[in-house]
């Protein structure tokens, strides 16, 4: 019997890897051996060249898209340096003209230890998003918050320690006191609270999560070093944190112009306190003030509508800690008795 040659009918299948195709034909310029590919090649090498472009390759590298950390400007340079913000590197434009504040920022960036780096206009300008730079640029340390739990059982440990002392004044002047900001968004106006927080003797500052101004490079100025010695908690719920402190034997007075008492005579200045600041627009938002044993106002001409929130809160705190000084004065002499 003769055996047809060729392929069998119906081959199941058999050969059905040959029928593939090899996907969508490469591009001139990446295959190797077309002229368009050493084209491509040789263009890659002359932008690699390009100095401007180089400067950006090294800007991108150390610069973010974020700028609040970010101090620029001689004066504004010198002032953070000289109360000692927590900073990593000091970038400086090459064949910068020097005088008297540039040399100084040079010397203390030289003492504490920062990395220095010298880089062109474009480069610095890239940095700072910014043309207003004055030759330098300093890149701050992002802020260490610490939890209100940690804060609070500091404080209650030292009004304890102080509970044994003989002097009335002291004991009261040692009870905890925490400002508290809710929706306060000006980094400056955070940076004056800190400042003035540090000033009458509190043990913190209170911030939500969100919609809240944090610790950044503007708000590190404005408080003249007061932020490295005045610890700031970041919680997510105010209004929470607020009860919590409450059942741990707080009470929490709110700052509002419509308040039915005056700052520093609520009866509560002597006790552990939390004052709480509302931002300059709305004020204290409902469930925050619905949490406070009382609220509080500051008599003011009716010709000015509010005052700012950082002026508020420096008086709030005067007044706590003048009401405290009173009563600690009212005790040694009744003590003395």
């Amino acid at each position: 019997m003769a055996i047809k040659k060729g392929p069998t009918k119906g081959s199941g299948g058999k050969h059905r890897n040959k029928l593939k195709g090899h996907g969508p034909t490469p591009k001139a310029e990446d295959r190797v051996y077309h002229k368009a590919y050493a084209a491509k090649k040789a263009a890659d090498r002359r932008k690699m060249a390009d100095p401007r472009l180089a400067a950006r390759r090294r800007v991108d590298k150390f610069a973010s898209a974020d700028t609040s950390d970010l101090v620029f400007g001689r004066n504004s340079v010198l002032e953070a340096l000289r109360v000692g913000v927590p900073s990593s590197t000091l970038y400086i434009m090459s064949r910068i003209e020097h005088d008297d504040r540039t040399r100084e920022i040079v010397k203390l960036a030289g003492t504490s230890g920062l990395h220095m780096m010298e880089a062109d206009r474009l480069e610095m300008d890239r940095i700072a998003r910014s043309g207003n730079h004055q030759g330098v640029i300093l890149k701050v340390n992002p802020f260490e918050y610490s939890s209100l739990a940690s804060l609070a059982d500091r404080a209650e440990k030292k009004a304890k320690a102080m509970e044994a002392a003989n002097s009335a004044a002291a004991r009261i002047a040692a009870r905890p006191l925490f400002i508290a900001l809710d929706g306060v968004t000006d980094p400056q106006n955070l940076g004056a609270v800190i400042r003035s927080a540090a000033a009458f003797g509190a043990n913190g500052v209170i911030l939500p999560e969100r919609r809240s101004a944090s610790v950044t490079a503007a708000a590190w100025k404005v408080s003249a070093g007061a932020a490295a010695h005045m610890p700031v908690a970041r919680v997510v719920n105010l209004n929470k944190a607020i009860e919590g402190l409450k059942e741990r034997g707080y009470y929490v007075v709110g700052l509002d112009g419509g308040g039915d008492k005056l700052v520093g005579e609520t009866g509560f200045e002597t006790d552990p306190l939390v004052v709480v600041l509302g931002s300059e627009g709305s004020g204290l938002s409902r469930l925050v003030r619905e949490a406070c044993d009382a609220i509080a106002g500051i008599p003011i001409s009716s010709s000015v509508e509010s005052l700012n929130a950082s002026v508020a809160a420096g008086i709030s705190l005067y007044a706590v800690a003048n009401a405290r000084r009173k009563a600690g004065a009212a005790g040694s002499a009744g003590s003395a008795k």
